[in-house]
């Protein structure tokens, strides 16, 4: 009976081998055509650390240019932009890995939220890397970054049990789907457009403050959306900087990290989605957590912010952590401030005890 259910599980997954077929015999012909074992041998670095972003992208609601930016840009002194490229880049075919298997292994995902979702992404991913992502100098790509993901780490750590505790998905907020998906994919496409993450973790947020999702629903739906943005947004990118090289620069830098990196994380991506079903799922946010938190000081640290500079940082970081608060407290059916809005209720039946005592 096992051996039975095996073989249907194994027989459900043949798109996804189809999939990994294609695309080794595809980067394997580059990398023989063009003799790109020399460039593999000066970037395996970068293939090494996306070994754990790969397994993050699929396992967590972080793309795996949560680890791939701040290695490149942190840890080898390359531009914000070059970090954003290759982010896309990587998840193009890790995060693309991953929604394959997550399709043919029939994980549930929510489509009320996805779908609009995807058509803001489509809309604000190109707008921000047009408009946008070129005019933001390069140390605020790099603070943006580490604020969003700085203000994640905060509420997993804040509401960690509570997430990881939910079952099934709240309809309450069901008659707004079409909204929330779509300013979820219109402004979380122009912060991945910028930053080369983001939007994932906004819809994840979403779903899971707001809609009180279980996180086997809220993960596999922002991996599925992060894929179709890094998509767009590396085709964009692309597009933009053959149209206008000096505007729109993309690196030489960014293939060559993509052509080290691709294999690794097209089985480690879908990897970390295969295993947030099989264990635990504490540990691995818990360590993502603390690394986005992590972040955040190094690139204080590294970047020699201070002042103002520093001061909007901190302000950025509460005032995302005060929308999540929003969220979270919406998704119960309560104000922003229960305490507030329990001491209000308390103050008027006083007041109406008053009364009904002097009538």
């Amino acid at each position: 009976m096992e051996n039975q259910s095996w073989r249907d599980s194994m027989r459900k997954l043949w798109p996804f081998g189809l999939w990994l077929l294609a695309f080794y015999s595809v980067w394997l012909t580059i990398i023989i055509t063009t003799d790109g074992w020399h460039s593999l041998q000066h970037h395996w670095p970068i293939a090494l650390a996306m070994a754990l972003g790969s397994y993050i992208a699929g396992s967590t609601p972080m793309g795996g240019g949560t680890v791939g930016f701040p290695v490149l840009v942190l840890l080898f002194d390359m531009p914000g932009s070059l970090g954003r490229n290759f982010g896309l880049a990587v998840q193009s075919i890790g995060m693309v890995s991953a929604s394959i298997y997550i399709f043919a292994a029939r994980r549930p995902l929510d489509w009320g939220v996805l779908r609009p979702a995807l058509c803001g992404a489509l809309i604000g991913t190109p707008l921000g890397a047009a408009c946008v992502a070129p005019f933001v100098p390069d140390l605020w790509v790099k603070l943006t970054f580490a604020v969003v993901w700085c203000s994640f780490g905060i509420m997993h750590l804040l509401k960690m049990r509570e997430l990881v505790s939910a079952t099934g998905v709240s309809d309450r907020w069901r008659k707004f789907d079409r909204l929330l998906g779509l300013a979820v994919g219109l402004t979380g496409g122009i912060v991945a457009s910028i930053t080369g993450v983001g939007i994932d973790m906004m819809v994840y947020a979403t779903l899971v403050l707001l809609y009180r999702a279980d996180l086997k629903i809220a993960i596999p739906t922002s991996v599925v959306l992060m894929a179709f943005t890094s998509v767009v947004g590396i085709s964009a990118n692309a597009l933009l900087s053959q149209i206008h090289p000096g505007l729109y620069y993309m690196d030489p830098e960014v293939y060559a990290n993509w052509l080290a990196a691709a294999p690794i994380v097209a089985l480690g991506a879908p990897f970390g989605a295969l295993v947030v079903n099989l264990i635990p799922r504490t540990p691995t946010l818990l360590l993502v957590s603390l690394l986005c938190i992590g972040q955040f000081f190094w690139t204080i640290a590294h970047e020699g912010v201070s002042g103002l500079v520093l001061l909007c940082a901190v302000a950025g970081v509460l005032a995302v952590n005060f929308l999540f608060h929003l969220l979270y407290h919406w998704g119960r059916n309560e104000g922003a401030f229960p305490i507030l809005q329990q001491t209000a209720v308390e103050t008027q039946a006083v007041q109406l005890a008053s009364e009904k005592n002097a009538g």
